[in-house]
Parts: C-alpha cells; sequence; structure tokens
C-alpha cells in the first residue's frame, strides 16, 4: 500500500501513462512521444508525483504486448520498481465494464491497467536468462519453418494431383518419403518443359543414381528402391491435365526447391536448439522420456520457458490450456471441456510431442487406452490425446525441476517417488543430490 500504480499504454511512438493511488483517483497523467527504451524520464517524473503525494515509490504495470513489455522492465529495474503485467483480454473486458460501450483511447487503457494491477489482477513477468530466451527464439524459428515445410508439401501434392497424379501413387504416403522426394526433384529438375520423356530416355539405372546422389539433400542416404523405380515407371503414364504439365511442373520444380531449402535450414535451427539442450544440461534428462524425442522436448520447452517458474506441474498445464474446465450449477453437472486459455503454441507443441510418443512411450499407451475404453467418462480419441499431452507437461516439468531421470513406474503410479531433490544449491548441496527419501 505504500506504492502507487503507474499504468501504462505501450504503443509505438506514443505512450500514454496515468499514475493512481489505491482507490484508482488518478493522481497525474502523461502523454510522451518516445520509444519504449526512451521512457526513463518518464518513470523518473512518475517517482516524483508519487512522493509528492505521500506514496513511497511506483509499482509500474502494463499489457505485456509485442516486446516493449521487456525494456520497460529493464528501465524499471534500473531504478529499483517493481513491475507487473496485465492480460490484454482483461483490458478489453473492462473497457467495455467502464460505460458498457467500446470506445477506446490510450488515456483511459493507461488507467484501466492501472486499475486492475489495484485489484491483484496482475502478475509478475517471466524474466528468463539468455539461454532460455535464445531457446525461445529458436522454437519460435522452428515453428515457423514446420509451417512453411507444410504447406510446401500441400502445394507439391496439389500440383502434382492435377497434372501428374500417378506420381503421388507411388508411395503410401509420398511427402513423408524422402525417397519420393529425391526422386520427384530429380524428374522435376530434368523435365522444366513439361515432357517427362526426356526423364525416361535416362534409363532407370540413370535415374537411380541421380536418385541416390540427391538424397543428402533431403537429409538422409537410405532409399527405397521400390519407390525409386515406382517414380521412375510413372514417367510414361499420360493421365491428368498433360496440356498444363509445363506450367505447372515448372511451379513445382520451385516448390521442391524451396521445400528442400525450408527442411536445411530446420535442421540447422534444430541442431542449434539441441545446442541450447547441452548448455541447460537438459539433454539426458528430457531424453529419458521414452518415446519423446529430444528435439520434440526442445520444442516445448522453447514454448514454456524455464518450467521452474511454475510452482506446480499444474500450473504449467493450465499456462498450454490443456486443463479441463468445469461445466456445473447446483445440480447441474455439463461436460467439461479444455479451457483453450494460456499460450497455444506451448499446446501446440505438447500435441505435437504426444503424438509420437503415444505410440512408443508404453506408459502414455496404457493411459490412452484407458481413458478411452473405461465404463465411466469414457473420452474420444483425440480428447484422450488432450489428456496425454497434459501428462507429458508434467512429466517435463518433473524431470527439468527436480534434475531426476524419467522412471516409468513413477510416471504410471506403480510406485511413489522416493527421493527429494535440492532445489536451492545455497545450502551447499548441489544441484541434483538426494536429501533424503520421501
Amino acid at each position: 500500500m505504500t506504492n502507487a500504480v503507474l499504468g501504462i499504454d505501450l504503443a509505438d511512438r506514443k505512450q500514454a501513462a496515468a499514475l493512481t493511488d489505491h482507490d484508482s483517483r488518478v493522481l497525474a497523467r502523461r502523454r510522451a512521444v518516445c520509444r519504449a527504451w526512451q521512457l526513463g524520464p518518464v518513470l523518473d517524473w512518475a517517482v516524483e508525483q508519487a512522493r509528492a503525494a505521500g506514496f513511497t515509490s511506483v509499482t509500474v504495470a502494463c499489457e505485456a504486448t509485442g516486446h516493449r513489455w521487456q525494456v520497460l522492465e529493464r528501465l524499471a529495474a534500473e531504478r529499483g520498481l517493481n513491475m507487473v503485467c496485465v492480460q490484454s483480454l482483461l483490458v478489453w473486458r473492462a473497457r467495455e465494464g467502464e460505460d458498457l460501450t467500446w470506445d477506446k483511447s490510450d488515456p483511459k487503457d493507461a488507467m484501466l491497467i492501472a486499475r486492475l494491477t489495484t485489484q491483484l489482477r496482475c502478475y509478475e513477468p517471466e524474466t528468463s536468462d539468455g539461454t532460455w530466451s535464445r531457446l525461445r527464439q529458436l522454437g519460435a524459428r522452428r515453428r515457423r519453418l514446420l509451417t512453411e515445410s507444410t504447406a510446401c508439401g500441400q502445394q507439391l501434392r496439389d500440383l502434382l494431383e492435377c497434372v501428374w497424379p500417378a506420381a503421388l501413387e507411388a508411395a503410401k504416403r509420398p511427402l513423408e518419403s524422402s525417397s519420393w522426394c529425391a526422386a520427384i526433384a530429380v524428374v522435376l529438375a530434368r523435365a522444366g518443359d513439361g515432357d517427362l520423356s526426356g526423364v525416361r530416355r535416362m534409363g532407370q539405372a540413370r535415374f537411380v543414381a541421380a536418385v541416390r546422389r540427391e538424397l543428402p539433400s533431403w537429409g538422409t542416404t537410405r532409399w527405397c528402391r521400390r519407390i525409386v523405380e515406382a517414380v521412375f515407371a510413372a514417367t510414361d503414364d499420360a493421365v491428368g491435365l498433360v496440356a498444363h504439365r509445363r506450367g505447372t511442373l515448372e511451379r513445382a520444380g520451385f516448390v521442391t526447391a524451396d521445400w528442400r531449402e525450408v527442411r536445411a535450414r530446420r535442421t540447422e535451427v534444430e541442431t542449434r536448439m539441441l545446442g541450447v539442450l547441452d548448455e541447460l544440461e537438459l539433454t539426458e534428462l528430457v531424453g529419458s522420456i521414452a518415446g519423446v524425442s529430444v528435439i520434440g522436448a526442445a520444442a516445448v520447452l522453447a514454448e514454456s520457458g524455464n518450467p521452474a517458474r511454475f510452482t506446480t506441474p499444474r500450473a504449467l498445464v493450465k499456462h498450454a490450456g490443456l486443463c479441463p474446465r468445469e461445466d456445473s450449477s447446483g445440480e447441474h453437472r455439463g461436460h467439461s471441456r479444455l479451457s483453450g486459455r494460456g499460450r497455444p503454441e506451448l499446446r501446440t507443441a505438447a500435441w505435437r510431442a504426444t503424438w509420437g510418443a503415444q505410440h512408443a512411450n508404453p506408459v502414455l499407451r496404457a493411459r490412452h487406452q484407458h481413458l478411452t475404453t473405461r465404463e465411466h467418462n469414457r473420452l474420444a480419441g483425440m480428447q484422450a490425446r488432450a489428456a496425454c499431452a497434459a501428462t507429458l507437461l508434467r512429466w517435463l516439468h518433473a524431470v527439468v525441476v527436480r534434475r531426476v531421470p524419467w522412471d516409468p513406474d513413477v510416471a504410471a503410479g506403480r510406485r511413489p517417488q522416493s527421493v527429494v531433490v535440492a532445489a536451492d544449491t545455497s545450502a551447499g548441496a548441489p544441484m541434483g543430490t538426494v536429501i533424503s527419501a520421501a
């Protein structure tokens, strides 16, 4: 109660600030035409105004949008000021609840941010170090490259389905086969004019040799003879819009080149992410979870940040929006659904990591089977997979925070965890030391 609250509505060039007391009475307002990293004088002005009104200091509050709040956090820390963040959704609803209209202005938003802070509807923002911040940035780039890679693959499928559908029949899952991708790349490189007879004249032996030279560009040297020979045989097929092959195959060649380049960039980013996990000494820990690839776990940690900032594994699950929300009133019991709040990118990363782990991890496989076959409150397949994604997040929180490898018996509940791991090294025990038996 000794601090006034400074609500700041951050923007690109014009900043609005409102200094209020704990009853939301505005003590002072200020508009500043400056960038976010030039808000130091505004903070100094707020401290002077707060002390003149009888307060000791100032608590800074803003919306956690974009990157500007991180700049403001650094400026506040340099002056010894505390900073909190308010969710944008709360500000939007408070704006409507103010006078039942949707009118918006920067000074009004600054005042609403300060009011929500005095009501304790705020939170302390995450303060990550350089290593965790780098992992998050690499994860964001990998996520974008995954989207581009998927788009290139689907576009290639659409183009070939139009003018050369026989090529798609050469493999059961053509877009997932490196041999098929390499064979198509060879064909499109030699059939830019849409005429596949030139590829046919190469002969099967020369075509296979060219495909094997192309395979390292797709991240492998192993090849499937059946798929490569099936692609070569398809060059004699005349089904499809043959008259459109010239332009369509030319465009498909561009798409294939883009796809190959995107895959190479994604491999480079994933290698760097694994290097960051090595710096954090987490590679062996997250790799101990059966069925979960290290890069899949790295993608989850890139979106969640350091799991140690969450007091419980359930808090991490809620941050991902994978916790069920209750729908009940009196004797009525509705259907519980996922909240869908929190960080959607974390939810997607956990879903992708669970997709493969569900079949390779015996504990997840048994849990999915139990959830889909139990008599009471049976879940559908996708619902059970979402529950397994939440379970995976709990496991990652446990192995990273406690610094202990994953144990299938503990994960399945067959025996309780028997050790308590040191979480504070100030007492002289290094991280991961067994302190006592549970």
